[in-house]
């Protein structure tokens, strides 16, 4: 039974606005995807060290070459340090934490830090190197200020 229109019914989905909007969902990812790995810039130490298998899963902390420290992706005041460990919740369930530092800082400050997350109740720290170049070990040149 018609309904007053032209008798026939639409049998087709029209797709180009689904077309549209995938389109732009992905030049948006395209854009974004590269971002969200980037992290914070630092330089690592190289070290002569077998390369080991990397979860991602696994919570990291960074020490940039200007002595700021950051769990994740989150900025934490050097004060705040051991309050900030005992209270993530993750960390303490899960009891293991990478350490990534910038080969410029100094050793004492990284021991400092390393200090804290032993008395936050970590019990593995590990660390997050660069592998090393072909120049090892360096000569009294180089090893020079």
């Amino acid at each position: 039974m018609p309904n007053g229109r032209s008798g026939s019914v639409m049998s087709e989905i029209n797709i180009t606005p689904f077309v549209d909007v995938m389109l732009v969902l992905l030049i948006i990812f395209m854009i974004t995807t590269p971002m969200m790995g980037k992290g914070v810039d630092i330089e690592l130490p190289k070290a002569d060290a077998q390369p080991m298998e990397v979860d991602e899963s696994k919570l990291v902390m960074t020490i940039d070459s200007e002595r700021r420290v950051f769990l994740g992706e989150t900025l934490v005041p050097n004060e705040r340090l051991e309050e900030a460990l005992l209270s993530n919740e993750r960390l303490q369930r899960e009891g293991e934490l990478y350490l990534q530092a910038d080969q410029n800082i100094p050793y004492g400050f990284v021991v400092q830090v390393m200090a804290i997350v032993k008395k936050a109740g970590i019990p593995k720290l590990g660390m997050i190197t660069d592998p090393m170049q072909t120049d090892w070990p360096p000569t009294a040149d180089a090893s020079a200020p």
